[in-house]
Formats: structure tokens, C-alpha cells, sequence
């Protein structure tokens, strides 16, 4: 009886919200009982009631975020297969002198607090620049959605209702414990918010104060940001003194057939699928490879190739620490660039 009471009351919440509640007749009501659904669970996680209560009628399904995450590749079944472009334009793009110049400036600006996060978790400085200029432009674009009704929307619509229902639930804890305010919480519309794209339940497992102040303010604070990123692609697996890859040149008698790795990723298989099985940098010498940079991981490391332009093209030689990159965004563009980008801001 009493969730039943609970129901009835949030749903004439709901209506007297006014202009955050038009939406269709039945949409509405649908949207607004799934989330009431779920204030059980959301309590038992540690969100208190008032707080659940006084969030909810204020949400309104956003048709916009679905039309968004239904054009991402692999966003709509119904959707063809489309043939993998080069890297070359994407890499003109994101690894252009603009970023490159910015990136190099906030870089100096930072070094004195990126010194001594390199020498906490051992992630090179200019990686976690890199990653903050990649995901934001260095701070200039964080996402203006609404994050929490985003979630909620997405958890919703279904396709991924388990992943983005804690992830709903999870931005109500941030609110809660006073991590940030409602107004303030915004971000992607699917749900990565701050200065390094964190979702919300990276960030309560992640984040990390890197200025000494005792809050670890990923949405306006720079140290505390670029810290969270370097903690994160610890937590990932980065191993320190390691490069993320290098460019190399392929001989033309490499035996590529010879050279396709058996494994099959469980996440992000397609990305890992272009890989090569992975051989020590000794061996990757004795079949040919040429190294084009100075700085060439140990004989010893294992690193795979990637071929992202195809033959008769620059390609990588890659480490584990570039899988790591792949951890935070599943993309060999994402991760190359990132790379890449590092690089070019460090030199």
C-alpha cells in the first residue's frame, strides 16, 4: 500500500510539474511510471526518498536523445553495415595544429599539478592532455543536455535499460550527497559529463582530488579532472615507462595472413578485430617493420599492428598501454589520436 500511495503521489507530481511534463498522453504516463518503478531500487542504493522525489516530477522524456543515440553506429539494428573509412581525414581533423597549439598551452599552464599526478599513477602528462583536449577541447565543451533526465530517458527507451538505469540512479547519488547541484549536473546527451566525459557511476568510482582540497570537482576544476583521468586509465591497466605505440613502416613481403590474431574481444570485438596478433618488438624487427620515431618500446614489450589506412600506409605498432586508451573510448581513431596527440603536445 505505501508504494502504491508513493506512486499515486509522485504521478500528481508529475502533473503539476507543468511545462517539463508535455509530452504526449501516453508517453508520459509511461515514462513517468517507469521511473516511479524504479524508486525502490533507487533508495536501497542509497539515494534518499526526498531527493528521488523531488527530482523526478521535474523529468521529461526527450525524444532528441534517442534520435541521437539511434544515429550512432550500431545505435538502430535496422541500420547497414557501413565499410570502415581511413584514418587519415579523421586524424587531420583532431590532431591539427589548433589542438595541438592549445593543448601544448594548457600543458605549461599545468605542469606544475600534471608533475605530480604523472608521478602518482605513472600516465605521461601529455596523455592525460590529450584525453581532456579529445573529450572537451581542454574544457570549452562539456554538453549543455540535462544529464540525469538524458539518463533517464535512455534507461527508458530500453535497448541498454540495465546500463543507464545505474547510470540514472548513479547521478541521483551525485545530487544527493552533494557532489553537485541539479542545475549544474549537464553533460552529453548520453550521459558523460565534466571536463573528462565520466558517466556518472566512473565517477564515483573514479574520480580523484588533485589539488588537496578535499572535493574532486571534475566539472570546473582542471587538476581534479586531469587526476581522475590519469586514476582511471590506471584502474585500466596502464603500465608506466611503457609508449602507447608507435608509427612504423610495413615491407611489402609481410605475411599478414600469417600475422591475424584468433582472439575474439568480448567488447568492442570490430575495434579489436584489426588488430594483428600480438609479437614482441624483437620479433616485429626481424619481419621487417621500420620504425619511424626514436622513441620504439623494449625489445621485450608485446604490441600488436594496426593498419589503419590499409597497406603501403603508416601504421602502428601498438601496446598495451594503447588498449587502455581503447578502455576509455572504443574506438581506434579515438585511441590513435589520442595518441597522437600526446605526442605532438610533449615535443
Amino acid at each position: 500500500m505505501r508504494r502504491i500511495a508513493q506512486f499515486i503521489i509522485g504521478m500528481l507530481a508529475f502533473a503539476a510539474a507543468g511545462p517539463a511534463a508535455a509530452q504526449s498522453g501516453g508517453e508520459s504516463a509511461g515514462f513517468s511510471a517507469f521511473l516511479y518503478g524504479l524508486r525502490a531500487q533507487a533508495v536501497s542504493a542509497g539515494v534518499s526518498g526526498p531527493t528521488f522525489d523531488r527530482i523526478v516530477p521535474t523529468l521529461a522524456f526527450d525524444p532528441r536523445v534517442i534520435r541521437l543515440d539511434r544515429a550512432q553506429p550500431g545505435g538502430n539494428p535496422a541500420n547497414p553495415q557501413s565499410a570502415i573509412p581511413n584514418f587519415a581525414p579523421y586524424k587531420a581533423q583532431h590532431v591539427d595544429s589548433d589542438r595541438i597549439n592549445r593543448g601544448r598551452s594548457r600543458y605549461l599552464a599545468l605542469r606544475p599539478r600534471l608533475s605530480g599526478i604523472e608521478r602518482a599513477t605513472g600516465v605521461p602528462e601529455s596523455i592525460m592532455m590529450a584525453i581532456y583536449g579529445h573529450e572537451t577541447g581542454y574544457g570549452t565543451f562539456t554538453g549543455n543536455f540535462d544529464l540525469i533526465q538524458s539518463l533517464a530517458t535512455l534507461a527508458y527507451e530500453g535497448r541498454r535499460r540495465e546500463l543507464f538505469t545505474q547510470e540514472f540512479i548513479d547521478a541521483l547519488k551525485l545530487v544527493d550527497r552533494g557532489v553537485i547541484t541539479r542545475e549544474r549536473l549537464k553533460g552529453s546527451w548520453a550521459g558523460a559529463t565534466g571536463y573528462p566525459q565520466f558517466l556518472p557511476s566512473v565517477y564515483l568510482r573514479l574520480a580523484r582530488d588533485g589539488d588537496g582540497d578535499g572535493r574532486s570537482d571534475i566539472w570546473g576544476n582542471e587538476a581534479d579532472a586531469l587526476a581522475s583521468i590519469g586514476n582511471y586509465l590506471i584502474n585500466a591497466g596502464w603500465k608506466a615507462n611503457v609508449p602507447w605505440g608507435v608509427a612504423v613502416r610495413v615491407p611489402a613481403s609481410l605475411d599478414r595472413a600469417g600475422l591475424q590474431s584468433r582472439i575474439v574481444s568480448p567488447r568492442c570485438p570490430r575495434v579489436h578485430q584489426r588488430h594483428s596478433k600480438w609479437l614482441t618488438i624483437a620479433e616485429w624487427r626481424q619481419r621487417g617493420i621500420q620504425f619511424m620515431s626514436s622513441v620504439v618500446p623494449a625489445d621485450s614489450e608485446m604490441a600488436s599492428l594496426l593498419e589503419p589506412d590499409g597497406p603501403n600506409a603508416t601504421a602502428y605498432l601498438l601496446t598495451g598501454n594503447y588498449r587502455v586508451i581503447l578502455d576509455y573510448n572504443c574506438s581506434n581513431f579515438y585511441a590513435l589520436s589520442v595518441g597522437l596527440l600526446a605526442d605532438a603536445i610533449a615535443n
